[in-house]
């Protein structure tokens, strides 16, 4: 009896919750998120200090009370925030000059664990681009991910039709922690052909040719753009050639058309289209064993892939490529705090930026200055120096130009970069 009461009689002691960590913050206003960003705390005493993006934060946490002030990097006021914190969530206010606002914040949720490989099988597919699709599967960053896709038609490897036509997409799949202002990194590792037919068009784009070849060219009405696909000599073929085509084999290069993440400003896109997203990026160069880069807009960022390809030649001037379906497994990470603000790609070879634009020209402008800022930014080098090396060694790759964007790459080899680090 006296050993229970002595138990009870034991003081409680309260623990402070503590407010160090990671957090995602979103800023609303008249009910509706108008901004979402990644927050750094860390608590000393009643002392807090952090980041929001490039803003740095000082301020105090009292009992469950939380009271921060933003300073730009200038040094100027940007404002403050009020919250309370409750489990993992905090919720209050924000005064911005005579301006005052709501925002909430949740505990950054993604484990530090062993990364995981998920093996999704997909029962619905895509073909927007959007935030506003429910995630498939959420993924910690680390992950790798085994699944397939449906070819531009929505027929899957045994020839079953399973969605409406124009680049079905697998996916979304949710990264946590990812948060726009960040890169997500998706590594290819293998992009394999399930199947041994493909389909393409067969006409080049009228864009592509000076007018007069088009409206005199005698195109074949009945012409059958259907392939068949070796897969052991990997070779591809027309499957019904006529006699002047009927011994031409090309090598196969099993590719992904799109794979692009939800776009900004709860925007939507038909996964017909591309942008600083990514999405139908038709670029020949995104393969087994390439890691694409891409900039997170959304929280989560939903990532989406589909549109297999046999192959493709550069521009994929017939409007398709030998469309097809494809298994494909993945790695995806995050690189935390630093956006590309357009695709960028990496090959044991290469160093690739996208320029995505309505002209061939602003595209290329938009690729040489991507490539110029990587290396200015990771090899440390100045403005002159960076343009000297693409002046000698850049090469450019025309991946787009019938799509309602054009897309050129912007690449280098690695090799003439190895001694600069």
């Amino acid at each position: 009896m006296l050993r229970s009461m002595l138990v009870l009689c034991l003081p409680v002691v309260a623990f402070a919750a503590d407010v160090s960590g990671r957090w995602n913050l979103h800023l609303v206003r008249f009910g509706e998120i108008a901004s979402s960003a990644r927050v750094e705390l860390k608590a000393d005493g009643t002392k807090v200090t952090g980041t929001l993006n490039e803003l740095k934060l000082d301020g105090t946490f009292e009992g469950d009370h939380l009271r921060l002030t933003a300073t730009r990097p200038d040094g100027s006021n940007w404002g403050a925030f009020d919250g309370r914190l409750q489990g993992d969530d905090i919720a209050g206010t924000v005064k911005q000059g005579n301006d005052e606002f709501n925002w909430k914040a949740r505990r950054d949720s993604a484990t530090a664990g062993a990364p995981k490989t998920h093996t999704f099988e997909p029962k619905v597919f895509y073909r927007n681009f959007s935030g506003a699709i429910p995630p498939a599967l959420r993924i910690n960053p680390g992950d790798s991910i085994k699944t397939y896709t449906v070819d531009a038609g929505g027929v899957d490897s045994k020839g079953v039709r399973r969605a409406m036509g124009g680049n079905p997409e697998t996916g979304p799949f949710y990264v946590e922690g990812a948060m726009p202002g960040d890169t997500l990194t998706v590594k290819f590792t293998r992009v394999r052909l399930n199947r041994d037919t493909a389909r393409s068009g067969s006409r080049i784009v009228p864009g592509a040719v000076q007018p007069d070849y088009y409206r005199n060219a005698k195109f074949e009405d009945n012409f059958d753009s259907s392939w068949k696909l070796d897969l052991v000599n990997q070779t591809a073929s027309l499957a019904k050639p006529g006699e002047r085509l009927k011994n031409f084999r090309i090598p196969l290069q099993p590719m992904i058309g799109c794979v692009g993440v939800a776009p900004p400003s709860n925007q939507s896109f038909r996964t017909g289209w591309l942008g600083s997203w990514g999405g139908n990026l038709d670029y020949s160069g995104v393969r087994e064993g390439v890691t694409v880069y891409l900039p997170v807009f959304q929280e989560g960022a939903l990532l989406f892939v589909g549109d297999g390809h046999a192959l493709s030649g550069d521009g994929e001037l017939t409007g398709d490529a030998l469309e097809t379906s494809m298994d494909v497994e993945f790695t995806v990470d995050l690189v935390r705090g630093r956006s590309t603000q357009a695709p960028r790609f990496e090959s044991d070879e290469y160093l690739m930026a996208s320029g995505i634009a309505n002209s061939l020209q602003e595209a290329l402008q938009m690729a040489t200055t991507q490539l110029a800022n990587w290396l200015q930014r990771d090899y440390k080098l100045s403005a002159s120096e960076s343009n000297i090396i693409l002046g000698a060694a850049m090469q450019y790759e025309i991946a787009e130009v019938v799509d309602p964007q054009m897309h050129i790459v912007a690449k280098i080899r690695k090799s003439l970069l190895a001694g600069l680090q």
